[in-house]
């Protein structure tokens, strides 16, 4: 996986602040009781478990080692496919090294609840219901789909997402990462197809697409020219435009995709009050605000503490998947994507 890299100032777009400047011990209120939070800083530490970037997830880190200094949080990543596997053997062998766990399949994660104890953070009214799978299982994570272009080859930027179906974009000026690279790409496929209409696809593959097997390739190939135009991740084409590529991105007006992860603590957690402050830091205010400014996420949270650059409220909606039919329609959907866009797998 291609490594990320993040500059000290975040692009300001938000709406929201992040708080800062006030003394940890006065913020650490919200996030649990004194007897929590002794309970947890007693613990030491806990072991984390994600499929995310690991250059993104040490981020998270240290912004929450800013009001919990005490809290060593181990950090072991592996991709997703792989931390299942390794979640599930160690569980049985009665091993299990987790104290949390962060994935963005939501459908594995919830093959495996029963490994997860009961938790609800304090502020759990302020998260949309569809984004929930379990109530063990929450989106400490939300990623979102934008559409990106270079700027130095493309004079009339697209603003919604049925321009990419535009004939001025013909002749490979489109890069597109492929249905079946993942879940991530998985919704935003779905999306194409249920609120775009059926003829999206047609109408887009008869332009001429590059396809990507992943997001980075195609972020870096939209980057150096090879191609004008990318559906990405917002998370993923931010960090380079933080950093001064000829890059922006917009959120058009059908609605964002995206995906809400599926975050546990273990019922064998060795650490299950620090693994419960960790979480309730990260699905708080706070914890969501920075993932927005400091690393391109979304929220899952009905009232989003803050935007992303570009984003507007009275404009753009977000767009989640039917959980259902996520996993039903999956496979039929992707083989009519994989023939229409000619790709074999």
């Amino acid at each position: 996986m291609k490594r990320r890299t993040f500059t000290r100032t975040a692009v300001l777009g938000t709406a929201g602040l992040i708080t800062t400047g006030l003394p940890a011990l006065a913020q650490q209120d919200k996030f649990g009781t004194k007897e929590e939070i002794a309970a947890a800083e007693k613990e030491g530490g806990l072991t984390y478990y994600t499929a995310n970037f690991a250059e993104t997830e040490q981020e998270v880190i240290k912004e929450f080692n800013k009001t919990f200094p005490k809290i060593k949080v181990s950090m072991v990543r592996a991709p997703g496919g792989q931390l299942i596997t390794r979640i599930k053997t160690e569980a049985a062998a009665g091993k299990l090294g987790a104290d949390v766990v962060n994935h963005s399949d939501r459908g594995l994660m919830l093959e495996l609840q029963d490994l997860f104890a009961d938790y609800t953070p304090p502020n759990a009214a302020d998260y949309r219901p569809d984004a929930l799978v379990s109530p063990k299982l929450w989106p400490g994570v939300t990623l979102g789909w934008a559409i990106a272009y270079n700027t130095q080859l493309v004079k009339n930027a697209p603003k919604t997402w049925k321009d990419l179906t535009n004939p001025e974009y013909k002749n490979k000026q489109i890069g597109q990462v492929v249905g079946p690279s993942g879940g991530t790409t998985w919704t935003r496929v779905m999306f194409e197809r249920q609120v775009l209409g059926e003829d999206y696809w047609a109408k887009q593959a008869a332009l001429g697409i590059t396809l990507y097997p992943s997001g980075a390739p195609a972020s870096d190939s939209l980057v150096r020219g090879e191609v004008s135009i990318a559906p990405l991740l917002y998370n993923i084409i931010y960090t380079k435009i933080v950093e001064g590529a000829p890059a922006e991105a917009i959120f058009a007006p059908e609605g964002v995709p995206i995906i809400p992860y599926a975050d546990g603590i273990t019922k064998t957690s060795k650490s299950p009050n620090a693994s419960k402050l960790f979480m309730n830091w990260r699905l708080s205010k706070e914890g969501q605000s920075f993932q927005i400014a400091k690393l391109g996420n979304i929220t899952s949270m009905k009232e989003p503490p803050s935007f992303p650059k570009g984003w507007d409220p009275k404009v753009v909606k977000v767009w989640v998947p039917n959980f259902e039919q996520f996993e039903k329609l999956r496979e039929p959907w992707l083989n009519d994507w994989n023939k229409t866009y000619g790709y074999r797998q």
